[in-house]
C-alpha cells in the first residue's frame, strides 16, 4: 500500500521534470564512444582529404563542442562554412549546424537558421538531405516547444521528421523519432501510448544499431515511462541493458541521465539511501560537464528523497533552491508543480501561513481547462498519423484486388477470344487495323497542328523579347546622348569659353590659375567619357572578360556609405560575348535598382555556372517593397531584366517585403 502511494507521488511530481529533460536530451546525440568521434573528425579535418569530407567533419566538431565549448564550436563552424564555400548542399547544411550552435545561447536566431536549413535542404532531394532536415525540423521545434506547446512538436514529429527520416532509408533515425514521441506522450501522462513507441524505437536499433547511443536513450526514456506505470521490474530489465551499452565508456556524457534513472527506480523501490549515492554521483558528473538542466532535475530528485524520509527542511530549502535559479520553473506548469510542493511540504512542517501563500499562487496559475484542451489536441494529432498509416494500408490492399480483378477478366477475355470464329476474329482485326489508321493519321495531323502552334508561339515570344531589348537598347542610346549634351557637352562648351578669353587677352602671357582650371575641367570631361564609354561597353569586359567586369562594377559603384560584396564560382572564360554583356547588363540594372530606389547600405551579389546554367543572386538590405504591387505594374529596371533573362530563356524570382530587404534569383541558359 505504501509503495502505491508512491508511485502516485512519482506521477504528481514527474511533470517538472521530463519536460526539461526531454529539451536535454533531444537535440545532441553523439556516439558513446566520444572520445574516439570526436578524435577521427578530427584527423579529418587536419588531413589531406577533400574540402568536403573536411566541411562535413567541421561542422560534425562544431556540434560535438556546442555544449562543452562554444568557442570550440565556433570555431569549427567557421572552418566549415569556408571549406563549403564551392558546395551548394554543405553551403546548405551550413544553416543546420549554425541553428544547433546558436540553439543554447541565441534560441531565437536558432529558430531562423533552423528554419532556413529545412527550406534549404529540400532542394536537393537525398538521402543524406532528408537525414538533415529531418533533424532541423526536430530541433526547430524543440526550440519552440516553451511557445507553442507539445502539440506543435508532435505535429512536426508525424508529419516532418519521421516521414523526412523514413525518406532517408536511416531507420535509426526514424527509431530515434519514435523515442523522442514515446517521451512526449510520457510527459503528457499518456502512458500505454509512450510505450507504444518507446517498443517500436527499441525494436528498430535493436535490430539496426545495437550498442548505439539512440538505442540507450530509447531505453532509459522507457524506463522512466514503465517506473511511472508502476512497472519496475520491466524497468529495471532495461535499466541494466542500458548500464551494459555505457559501462565501457566512462567519460560519455550520458552518464547523469543514466544516473537519474537508476535513481528514480531506486526510490520507486523505497532504496533511498541507494538512491541518493546515485543521484550524487548524477550530480557530480553534470557539475564538471556543464549541464545546468540535468543539474537540478537531479537535486529536485534529492528533494524528493528528503521528502519521503520527512526530513522536511531540507526537501524546502532545496526546492526553494531551484524555483530560484529558474531553469525548472520557466515554464507555468512547472511553476504550478513547485508551489504546490512548497504548499504541501509547508504544511507538514506546520508553517500554515506560508503553505497558504504557495497555495494562493498556485490557484493563480492554474488553469485545468488548458490541460484537457492540450490532452485532446495531442490525441488528435495522433490518430490523424495513425489514420494515415492505416489509409496506406488499405490503398495497398485495394490497389492488390484491383490487380487481381483485372488478371482474371484478361484470363475469361483471352478464352472469349480463342472460342471465337476464324471470320469473326478476321473482322475484328480488319476493323482494328482500319481504326488504327484513321488513328495514327489524326495523331499525325495533331502533331503537326501542335508544333506548328508551338512555333508560331516561340516566334511571338522572341519577337515581343526582341522588340523589348530594342527598346531598351533605344533608350539606352537616348540616355547615352542625354549624357553627351548635358555632361560632356557641357563641360566641353566651358573650356571653350575659358580657352578664348585667354586667347583674347592683349598680354601673350597666359594666366596659370586659369590654365590650371581648364586642364581640371578637362580632367573631369575625361572621367565624364570613360564613365560613358563604360556604360555603353565596358572596357574590362573587352578586355580581361565577365569575372574581372563584374568585380570592377562592383568596385566602381562603392561609396563610403554603401558596401558591394561580390562573388564568383566556376564561370566559363569562353563564354560568346554577347552573352557576357546580357549577363553584365542584368547585374548592372539590379545594383542600379539597389542603390537608386531601395536605398541599400550593403549588397551581395553571386554568380555560379553549373555546365550551361548561369545563377545569378543579387540580395540587398534596403527599404524592400510588397512584391504584389509587380503584378500590377513593374518598373523599368525590373521590365529589363525580365526582358534579358527571357532572351537567354532564364527565370528570374523576386523575394522582397517592406523593411526586410530584396532578394533578386536568376537562372540563365548560357
Amino acid at each position: 500500500m505504501q509503495r502505491s502511494s508512491y508511485l502516485r507521488k512519482l506521477l504528481w511530481l514527474f511533470l517538472i521534470l521530463h519536460g526539461f529533460l526531454f529539451s536535454v536530451t533531444a537535440q545532441q546525440l553523439l556516439p558513446v564512444n566520444e572520445k574516439n568521434y570526436a578524435d577521427s573528425l578530427r584527423q579529418i579535418v587536419y588531413s589531406r582529404s577533400a574540402d568536403s569530407s573536411k566541411a562535413n567533419a567541421s561542422f560534425l566538431l562544431s556540434d560535438y563542442w556546442r555544449a562543452k565549448d562554444t568557442v570550440k564550436s565556433r570555431m569549427f563552424l567557421t572552418k566549415g562554412k569556408q571549406l563549403s564555400a564551392k558546395n551548394p548542399y554543405l553551403n546548405a547544411l551550413y544553416f543546420f549546424y549554425e541553428g544547433q550552435h546558436l540553439s543554447a545561447i541565441h534560441p531565437e536566431k536558432a529558430q531562423i537558421s533552423l528554419y532556413k536549413a529545412t527550406q534549404k535542404l529540400m532542394a536537393f532531394r537525398t538521402a543524406a538531405s532528408y537525414e538533415a532536415a529531418a533533424a532541423a525540423w526536430y530541433n526547430y521545434g524543440i526550440l519552440q516547444r516553451n511557445k507553442k506547446g507539445d502539440p506543435f512538436v508532435i505535429n512536426i514529429l508525424l508529419n516532418k521528421s519521421i516521414p523526412l527520416a523514413q525518406q532517408s532509408g536511416k531507420s535509426e533515425k526514424m527509431a530515434h523519432y519514435y523515442s523522442q514521441l514515446g517521451t512526449l506522450f510520457m510527459y503528457n501522462a499518456q502512458f500505454d501510448k509512450a510505450e507504444v513507441y518507446n517498443k517500436k524505437a527499441i525494436d528498430l536499433l535493436e535490430k539496426k544499431k545495437p550498442g548505439s547511443s539512440e538505442l540507450m536513450l530509447a531505453y532509459l526514456g522507457a524506463v522512466s515511462n514503465f517506473i511511472y506505470k508502476g512497472d519496475s521490474e520491466t524497468a529495471k530489465i532495461l535499466l541494466d541493458k542500458a548500464k551494459v551499452i555505457l559501462e565501457p565508456h566512462q567519460e560519455s556524457t550520458q552518464y547523469p541521465y543514466y544516473y537519474y534513472n537508476e535513481g528514480l527506480y531506486l526510490i520507486s523501490k523505497g532504496y533511498f539511501n541507494n538512491a541518493i549515492k546515485s543521484i550524487d554521483k548524477g550530480i557530480i558528473l553534470a557539475q564538471s560537464l556543464n549541464q545546468p538542466t540535468l543539474l537540478q532535475m537531479l537535486t529536485f530528485r534529492k528533494y524528493d528523497i528528503y521528502l519521503q524520509l520527512e526530513e522536511y527542511k531540507n526537501a524546502r530549502d532545496l526546492l526553494v533552491k531551484l524555483l530560484k535559479e529558474g531553469n525548472l520553473s520557466a515554464e507555468v506548469n512547472n511553476r504550478k508543480m513547485f508551489y504546490t510542493q512548497l504548499a504541501a511540504v509547508n504544511e507538514k512542517m506546520g508553517n500554515l501561513k506560508e503553505a497558504y501563500q504557495w497555495q494562493t499562487q498556485y490557484s493563480k496559475l492554474s488553469d485545468s481547462i488548458n490541460d484537457s484542451k492540450l490532452k485532446e489536441k495531442i490525441n488528435e494529432l495522433e490518430v490523424q498519423f495513425q489514420n494515415a498509416e492505416n489509409q496506406k494500408k488499405i490503398t495497398a490492399l485495394e490497389t492488390d484486388k484491383k490487380e487481381a480483378d483485372l488478371a482474371a477478366r484478361n484470363n475469361r477475355l483471352f478464352s472469349s477470344l480463342l472460342g471465337a470464329s476464324t471470320l469473326f476474329f478476321l473482322a475484328i482485326a480488319l476493323l482494328a487495323f482500319a481504326f488504327y489508321r484513321n488513328q495514327k493519321k489524326l495523331s499525325e495531323q495533331k502533331e503537326i497542328n501542335h508544333q506548328q502552334q508551338l512555333k508560331e508561339l516561340h516566334q511571338q515570344q522572341l519577337l515581343s523579347t526582341t522588340e523589348a531589348m530594342l527598346e531598351g537598347e533605344e533608350r539606352e542610346r537616348r540616355r547615352v546622348a542625354r549624357d553627351l549634351h548635358d555632361g560632356l557637352g557641357g563641360m566641353l562648351a566651358g573650356i571653350k569659353i575659358k580657352l578664348s578669353g585667354e586667347m583674347s587677352r592683349g598680354d601673350k602671357n597666359p594666366n596659370p590659375i586659369e590654365i590650371h582650371k581648364i586642364i581640371g575641367q578637362l580632367d573631369n570631361a575625361v572621367t565624364e567619357l570613360r564613365r560613358i564609354a563604360r556604360n555603353m561597353m565596358p572596357e574590362t569586359l573587352l578586355r580581361f572578360g565577365l569575372e574581372t567586369a563584374l568585380k570592377d562594377l562592383c568596385e566602381s559603384l562603392e561609396s563610403q556609405n554603401i558596401s558591394i560584396s561580390y562573388e564568383s564560382f566556376n564561370l566559363d572564360t569562353e563564354m560568346v560575348i554577347s552573352t557576357q554583356v546580357i549577363i553584365y547588363r542584368i547585374i548592372q540594372e539590379a545594383l542600379s535598382n539597389a542603390i537608386r530606389h531601395a536605398n541599400a547600405q550593403n549588397i551581395m551579389v553571386q554568380c555560379s555556372q553549373n555546365g550551361k546554367t548561369f545563377f545569378i543572386t543579387v540580395e540587398d538590405d534596403g527599404y524592400g517593397f510588397d512584391k504584389n504591387i509587380l503584378d500590377q505594374k513593374k518598373g523599368i529596371g525590373i521590365t529589363n531584366i525580365e526582358n534579358r533573362a527571357k532572351y537567354l530563356n532564364g527565370t528570374v524570382e523576386i523575394h522582397s517585403a517592406p523593411h526586410e530587404g530584396t532578394t533578386i534569383n536568376i537562372e540563365l541558359y548560357v
